[in-house]
């Protein structure tokens, strides 16, 4: 496993240059990377020049999260989709094979027909991913006051989202794990234990706010990892450690006291808030 940064999770609003040093000079090992400027900047330069721009900050590349609109229109949902295949080689040539998107746990569609959706929509876009050697990360959502959102309640567990994935049957699709929804969802260390190594793409990390009770929680309101010590962080990774988990590990702690600070400043301290619970998890 290795820390790498979302910058967008900390208020990071940058081109991938900076962003690169920023990850850089807080101490970071890796960064995820958003596809659509490689793309650009790509098409303006070369494939070679974003190589450059990775090869000089020393970082390890994490994922990229899913540039297609499937859930919404489909006018978007075709044109994203046919624009995959390019996207998807870029990531290759890069090196970066870990693409993640997210399942809301409620929605206005009954259970079979959402179910249906899902399937059809998801399932070309695994294919294309497959065909180009990418693992594809499904988040469960789970938050009682989420799943409140929508008419219909859908899938907001650890094993109905891998039942989705086993539904859609491309065989690289797994979870992207937050250690926020595991807590959420009132999962258990055994329900992580007992998953495959091949179950797990990608994995964030964060804390709740304390003195509020789970299924109160909410969703956009976090923590940096280990600063309440309300979800077992340190736990949960040398359980994920022990699955034989090596990817990328984000944190997202969508906190506004993060949000408000400075770019370094925000990588800085999500940086020493990582170096602790990965101390507290005996990797250092």
């Amino acid at each position: 496993m290795f820390k790498a940064l979302h910058p967008g999770n900390v208020g990071i609003r940058a081109g991938m240059r900076e962003c690169l040093q920023l990850a850089k000079d807080a101490g970071f090992e890796g960064m995820d990377l958003e596809i659509r400027e490689a793309d650009q900047l790509a098409q303006e330069n070369s494939v070679d020049y974003v190589k450059d721009l990775w090869a000089a900050s020393g970082l390890k590349l994490g994922g990229w999260g899913l540039p297609l609109n499937w859930r919404d229109s489909k006018a978007d949902y075709d044109e994203d989709l046919r624009n995959l295949p390019r996207l998807a080689k870029l990531a290759v040539d890069l090196g970066c094979f870990r693409v993640t998107t997210w399942i809301l746990p409620s929605g206005e569609l009954p259970f079979k027909e959402n179910w249906n959706h899902h399937v059809k929509c998801l399932r070309p876009v695994a294919e294309i991913l497959k065909e180009h050697g990418h693992r594809f990360g499904l988040e469960f959502v789970a938050p009682a006051t989420r799943r409140a959102d929508g008419k219909f309640l859908f899938l907001h567990t650890m094993d109905a989202v891998l039942g989705l994935a086993a539904a859609i049957g491309t065989s690289n699709i797994g979870l992207l794990f937050d250690v926020w929804h595991w807590y959420t969802s009132h999962a258990t260390f055994d329900d992580v234990r007992k998953l495959d190594k091949d179950d797990l793409v990608y994995v964030h990390i964060n804390d709740a706010p304390a003195g509020i009770e789970r299924d109160d929680q909410q969703d956009l309101v976090r923590c940096l990892p280990g600063e309440t010590g309300v979800i077992p962080v340190p736990e949960l990774l040398q359980i994920l450690d022990g699955i034989g988990y090596e990817g990328p590990v984000v944190p997202e702690p969508l906190s506004e006291k993060v949000y408000a600070m400075e770019p370094q400043d925000a990588a800085n301290a999500t940086a020493r808030a990582m170096d602790r619970v990965w101390q507290l998890a005996g990797f250092e």
